[in-house]
């Protein structure tokens, strides 16, 4: 198995594969006379292909143990995928580019807690991937007719483990 290095979910690093929902950076403004702060067009909902419809889901993702295998990856031809975690939990994200899958091109983001993501249409991803406990995320997909997930399994997996992590945790600490 092969290391899989894993960085801190930023949105310049994750814009090849599409949005990074959150507040920070994020335009905003007062709405229903100052009482609420709208964040306001946090990522591009893709679902319309083929006649596709939104759909307003909860996932709830068991911890997964570390070290985690990564064998397999998915996309969705027809729509985008968005992840928004009900509380503050780290995940990870592990993605690579629209188009034949290429090994070489996976990636993994370590989420801050409350950052959630948008796969855009065609991205290659792992399926939820929650760490520590069990988490429930707020997905917004397509629904409707044609085929829109692909599976393929990798011949060589990828591998994260503990240190992987903490690397991550420290860059994002640097960050900020």
């Amino acid at each position: 198995m092969r290391p899989l290095r894993v960085e801190p979910l930023s949105r310049a690093a994750f814009a090849p594969f599409g949005d990074v929902i959150e507040l920070a950076g994020a335009r905003h403004y007062p709405i229903n006379g100052g009482s609420c702060e709208r964040y306001h067009d946090l990522a591009q909902v893709d679902v319309a292909e083929q006649g596709g419809r939104p759909l307003i889901n909860v996932f709830r993702g068991q911890a997964r143990d570390l070290p985690i295998t990564i064998s397999m990856m998915e996309r969705h031809p027809l729509g985008s995928q968005a992840f928004l975690p009900l509380g503050e939990t780290e995940y990870l994200i592990v993605v690579a580019p629209p188009g034949e899958l290429d090994p070489a091109a996976v990636c993994a983001f370590l989420s801050t807690g409350w950052q959630g993501v948008n796969y855009h249409r065609g991205v290659w991803h792992h399926p939820l991937l929650a760490l520590h406990h069990t988490s429930d995320f707020i997905v917004v997909d397509r629904g409707g007719q044609g085929h829109n997930c692909d599976e393929v399994a990798l011949a060589e997996p990828w591998q994260i483990d503990l240190s992987m992590l903490q690397a991550a945790r420290a860059a994002q600490t640097e960050q900020n």
